[in-house]
């Protein structure tokens, strides 16, 4: 029986414009460092490290995969880096926000889950530190005392659409796949989680969908087709 519920955060829990985002986010990081590193130079580095941690198998976690590979790409001192990085995750990463919504259908949906004694999970692809990851799952109107578990790059070890990271977080909540539902909006990264026994829920609004494959996911529909699953599934016992 299905007893947990693992959630994509951009453009599933937090509707998000990704391209107002990435804007956003990097003209701020641009202009925080400009001082150390001109601004197109830092993005470049930033994604180049950012799919060293996509693409890496190794068992580390996914802030030392790309600190290793950005200290590497820049010259000075990392340390500097990551005292700057900190402060923008406190300060201008918030100006990111505009490119954000909430969507009240999802906060209702999470309110008759918790309700109904689900246990529910953020399963971001966890390219970002556990702070960023946090406000953005504020900016959704959610509590994160909500979720048992949160990825973040901090924590995990891979990334998706690698099915280690499915395994990776089935083993930080103890969790068998049959229990699992995950709900997500990209066809390549949350989809996967199928293929591991995970029952999947496509939420299509700002669905990603990368190649012309057809999709299959064990449910799919918008916003107010999952709030309608939510309503219908039937209540877990509290000693699941």
């Amino acid at each position: 029986m299905t007893d947990t519920i693992l959630f994509d955060l951009d453009g599933t829990l937090l509707p998000l414009d990704i391209e107002m985002f990435t804007k956003i986010y990097f003209n701020e990081m641009g202009q925080l460092f400009k001082d150390m590193i001109d601004p197109k130079m830092l993005v470049k580095h930033i994604w180049t490290a950012t799919s060293e941690m996509i693409g890496n198998t190794e068992y580390k976690t996914n802030e030392e995969v790309f600190m290793d590979r950005f200290s590497k790409l820049i010259d000075g001192d990392i340390n500097s880096y990551k005292e700057r990085f900190d402060f923008f995750y406190d300060t201008l990463f918030h100006k990111a926000k505009e490119a954000a919504e909430s969507q009240s259908l999802i906060i209702d949906s999470i309110a008759i889950l918790k309700k109904k004694n689900y246990k529910l999970v953020v399963a971001t692809n966890p390219l970002f530190p556990r702070k960023a990851i946090h406000h953005r799952i504020e900016w959704a109107g959610l509590d994160l005392k909500d979720f048992e578990y949160i990825t973040s790059y901090e924590d995990n070890h891979f990334c998706k659409p690698q099915p280690e990271f499915y395994k990776e977080v089935l083993e930080a909540i103890g969790k068998k796949p049959e229990q699992c539902l995950m709900v997500g909006n990209d066809v390549q990264e949350d989809l996967i989680a199928l293929k591991l026994g995970i029952k999947t829920f496509l939420i299509k609004n700002h669905m990603i969908h990368r190649t012309e494959e057809a999709i299959n996911s064990t449910y799919e529909g918008d916003y107010e087709d999952f709030y309608s699953f939510v309503k219908k599934l039937p209540a877990v016992s509290l000693s699941s």
